[in-house]
C-alpha cells in the first residue's frame, strides 16, 4: 500500500512561512499620533486653552496699560522688568496651561481604560511599555507644541500692548529667554503628572482630582516663610515655574537657584514618564 504526498497549497505555505511582523516602535507613536487627534476633545482643548491663556495675558497687560499714567512714580519703577514679564505670562494663564495640558495627558490614557480600548491595545500589541512610551512622546510634543504657543503668542501680544507706554520687554533682554520657555515647559510637565497619574489611579474623575490637587492646590496650601515648608514648596512644579518665570530675582527667605528649579522640571517629567511606562505592566483595568 502505498500513500501518495498531497503537495502542499500556495495558501497552506504563506500560511506557515508568513508571520505576523513585530510593529516598530515608530509605528506606535504614530499610531498614537492618530489616536490622539482623532479625538474631538484633542483639538477643542489645544485651541480653547490656547485662547483662553492668551486672552487672560492680554487682558492683563491691557489693563496695566490703562492704569499707567494714573501709577506713582514709584510703581512705574517697580513695574519694569519682573511685573511686564509676569503680564506676558500671569498666574492665572499657567494655572490654565498646566490644567489643560494635564487633562489632555491623563485622558490619554484614563480614556482607553474607561472604554476598555486598552484591552484590545494590549492584544494588538502585547509590549505594553512600547505602548506606554509612544504615548509619552506623543503627548509630550503636542502639548510642548501647546506651551509654544501659548508663551510665545502671549508675550508677543502682550509686550506689544506694554510697548504703548515703552514698558514692553524684547526677547533679547536678560531672563526673558529662560522665563519664556518656563512658561512653555510646564505645559509638558503638567501633561506627564496627569498621565502618570492616569495610569496609577485609572478612573477620570479621581485621576482629574488627583491632579488637580498635586499641580494646583499643594502649592497654594505651602508658603517659603518657613524651612520645612520652603523644602516641600520648592519641589514642586508651579513653584519651579514662579522661580524661573522672575527676570530679575527678588528677595525671598530662602532664595534657590534657577538650576534648581530646571533639575525640578526634569525630575517630574522624568518620573511621570517611568511611572506612566511601567505601572501598565501587569494590570488591564
Amino acid at each position: 500500500m502505498s500513500v501518495t504526498a498531497t503537495p502542499p497549497t500556495a495558501s497552506s505555505v504563506r500560511s506557515r512561512d508568513t508571520t505576523e511582523p513585530r510593529a516598530r516602535f515608530v509605528d506606535l507613536v504614530a499610531a498614537e499620533w492618530i489616536k490622539l487627534w482623532s479625538l474631538r476633545s484633542t483639538l477643542w482643548s489645544f485651541l480653547g486653552g490656547t485662547l483662553a491663556i492668551i486672552g487672560f495675558n492680554v487682558f492683563t497687560a491691557y489693563n496695566d496699560y490703562s492704569n499707567w499714567p494714573g501709577w506713582s512714580a514709584q510703581q512705574k519703577a517697580e513695574f519694569m522688568p519682573n511685573w511686564a514679564m509676569l503680564d506676558a505670562f500671569t498666574d492665572a494663564a499657567v494655572l490654565c496651561l498646566m490644567l489643560t495640558a494635564s487633562a489632555m495627558g491623563a485622558l490619554t490614557v484614563v480614556g482607553e481604560y474607561s472604554t476598555g480600548l486598552i484591552r484590545t491595545t494590549f492584544t494588538a500589541v502585547p509590549a505594553r511599555r512600547s505602548v506606554m512610551a509612544a504615548k509619552v512622546i506623543v503627548v509630550t510634543l503636542v502639548t510642548t507644541g501647546l506651551g509654544l504657543l501659548a508663551a510665545g503668542g502671549s508675550f508677543w501680544l502682550t509686550q506689544a500692548i506694554l510697548s504703548g507706554r515703552d514698558t514692553g520687554l524684547s526677547i533679547g533682554d536678560a531672563g526673558v529667554v529662560p522665563a519664556l520657555l518656563a512658561s512653555a515647559l510646564i505645559a509638558p510637565v503638567a501633561a506627564l503628572v496627569g498621565m502618570a497619574i492616569g495610569a496609577l489611579v485609572r478612573a477620570s474623575a479621581a485621576t482629574m482630582g488627583v491632579s488637580f490637587a498635586v499641580l494646583l492646590l499643594v502649592p497654594m496650601a505651602v508658603s517659603d516663610d518657613h524651612h520645612g515648608t520652603a523644602v516641600v514648596d520648592h519641589l514642586l512644579p508651579y513653584s519651579a515655574w514662579a522661580r524661573l518665570a522672575q527676570v530679575v530675582e527678588k528677595p525671598v527667605h530662602f532664595p534657590w537657584s534657577e538650576g534648581g528649579a530646571w533639575a525640578v522640571y526634569a525630575a517630574w517629567g522624568l518620573v511621570s514618564a517611568v511611572i506612566t511606562v511601567v505601572a501598565v505592566e501587569r494590570r488591564d483595568q
